[in-house]
């Protein structure tokens, strides 16, 4: 999801904490999966009381006799297990459903349930007085609509049946089934039955609904031959009628983006790619093949490609490869985050990539999140809280200096072979690290510790001396006393008497202080030395 440092203040003031009801059968032991859900919906003309029908397919590994399902608040009619009624459990967030012995069997489990969600799906009226609902799920609030588990590591496919007054265009996850009109209710009002289903597996806080005015406005086709599914990648855009005029605005360049991740990832791994003007408390939301983008940025006309570019990343890292618990969250937005640079370095250049990079890094060096916490953190229980510089910029840093130290060959090659391992699954950090030491046959432990599992960047003072008799340039290095000392590569540019430029990369210990002779030879002391001149390390450089 995008989500700037100016944005994310205004999201952790809301203090949500995650519960994890459902969590624990989604663990290690997996003794009850869901991999399948179809989920029926019912939708008011006005109001937004709700009616929903879940049957869930189970896959039963062990000999487990209960299974929990969250779902805050809402009111639960019955609960059928292999079509039998049974006497289930309800307290304020879980349904606990009994289940019959058995063991390595699969069971259908089906929810009937109303009410008012208060969370989760946005239900609200539009500034024109128009009524709308958008599933706005994340980290885990599918709870509050959606009877299931709802956990990033438990994935499953999904089956949308939406019953909604004629006048409002269902979206959702996957490909289009089928909409057709149903007979007039009681009250005389058309209602129209929208289905569309998701083959591949995605967690439940990426399964959404959108049920508004919206209009279609068809954006064409990318990534032939490119496509998990064959053929090419269809993307379109959702918007109110009146923003049509707008279009396609910043998605002239949605082609594109899918196109270049599809060559410098792997094919899209979904049916297709819509974009849709909604309700959601973040910039934009990754929902796999429908992402949701927030509707001022539309009503204002200032939604950036970037934005575009990240989101998109999304359908790659964080929904085809996504975390397997939120301490990981770095995988989804540091990938994201990076990805969306690198479109940037593809379609504007070098110097606009690095520039991107140096006011990523002004972003982390200036947080006090980054200075306090690091990017894998496990202690972190607000999940909200979690949006910050640490799983954003500094993720995306990360990714950098990997890239930068293993060559590009490597560092591709071993994000492709990650990629690959876990499409449709979940990874964790390490999961990453052992397919780059694949691909680049070197340890990096020692990086990922340093960098990923230590609050902080390097704070370096320089300066350096020139030696006549060896006609050698000595660079003293400081490593401040804030963060431990850093080991790292850091290039060096020396500018010589006569204005040439000379490149050197040198090897720097975690030590606070160090001298290191550069393996140059000068005639005469040179005019200058830049750190860091591409930059390609997360760190702050005064002189001395």
């Amino acid at each position: 999801m995008a989500a700037r440092v100016a944005a994310i203040a205004s999201l952790l003031v809301l203090g949500w904490a995650a519960a994890d009801a459902g969590a624990q059968q989604a663990g290690s032991a997996r003794a009850l999966d869901v991999v399948h859900y179809e989920l029926a919906l019912d939708l008011p003309d006005t109001g937004a009381h709700i009616s929903g029908r879940a049957a869930l397919t189970v896959w039963r590994a062990d000999r487990a006799d209960t299974l929990d399902l969250d779902l805050v608040s809402l009111h639960v009619d019955s609960v059928l297990v292999n079509g039998a009624g049974v006497a289930f459990v309800r307290d304020s967030a879980t349904i606990h459903v009994p289940l019959p012995g058995g063991t390595g069997d699969t069971l259908r489990v089906v929810v009937r349930y109303d009410g008012v969600p208060s969370d989760g799906l946005i239900i609200r009226t539009d500034s024109l007085g128009r009524w709308t609902a958008f599933g706005d799920n994340w980290p885990q609030r599918a709870r509050y609509w959606i009877p299931g588990v709802d956990a990033p590591n438990d994935k499953a496919t999904v089956e949308w049946t939406v019953r909604a007054p004629a006048n409002r265009r269902v979206v959702a996850n996957g490909e289009l089934v089928e909409e057709v009109p149903l007979p007039p209710d009681s009250t005389g009002a058309a209602r129209t039955l929208t289905r569309w289903r998701e083959s591949r597996p995605i967690p439940t806080y990426l399964m959404v609904i959108a049920a508004a005015p919206l209009a279609y406005y068809d954006l064409g086709r990318a990534a032939c031959g490119r496509s998990a599914f064959g053929g090419c990648v269809r993307q379109s855009v959702y918007v109110a009628p009146e923003m049509i005029d707008w279009l396609p605005g910043p998605f002239a360049h949605a082609l594109d983006i899918v196109d270049y991740f599809s060559t410098l990832i792997a094919p899209f791994p979904y049916e297709h790619l819509a974009h849709v003007q909604s309700s959601t408390r973040f910039g934009g939301m990754e929902n796999a093949t429908a992402i949701f983008y927030a509707d001022r940025s539309f009503r204002t006309r200032t939604l950036n490609v970037s934005t575009i570019a990240h989101e998109t990343a999304h359908q790659w890292f964080g929904d085809a490869v996504t975390e397997s618990s939120f301490a990981d969250l770095w995988l989804s937005e540091g990938f994201a985050t990076y990805f969306a640079a690198l479109w940037e370095e593809h379609s504007l250049g070098d110097s606009a990539f690095r520039a991107e990079m140096a006011a990523t890094r002004n972003a982390i060096v200036a947080s006090p999140v980054t200075a306090e916490r690091p990017v894998h953190d496990s202690v972190e229980t607000n999940m909200l809280a979690l949006l910050n510089t640490n799983s954003y910029q500094k993720g995306a840093w990360t990714l950098h200096m990997l890239r930068s130290m293993v060559g590009d060959s490597a560092f591709f090659r071993g994000v492709r072979a990650y990629y690959a391992a876990h499409r449709d699954g979940n990874a964790r950090t390490d999961d990453l690290r052992e397919a780059l030491e694949r691909s680049s046959g070197r340890p990096l432990g020692w990086f990922f510790d340093q960098w990923l599992r230590r609050p902080g960047f390097a704070e370096l003072a320089t300066h350096w001396r020139y030696d006549s008799a060896s006609h050698r340039v000595s660079l003293y290095v400081e490593q401040g006393v804030r963060f431990a000392p850093y080991r790292f590569a850091l290039a060096v540019e020396v500018r010589d008497a006569d204005g040439r430029a000379h490149r050197v990369t040198v090897s720097v210990a975690a030590e606070r202080s160090q001298r290191i002779v550069l393996p140059l030879r000068l005639d005469a002391p040179p005019r200058a030395l830049v750190m860091d001149p591409d930059v390609q390390l997360l760190a702050t450089f005064a002189t001395q």
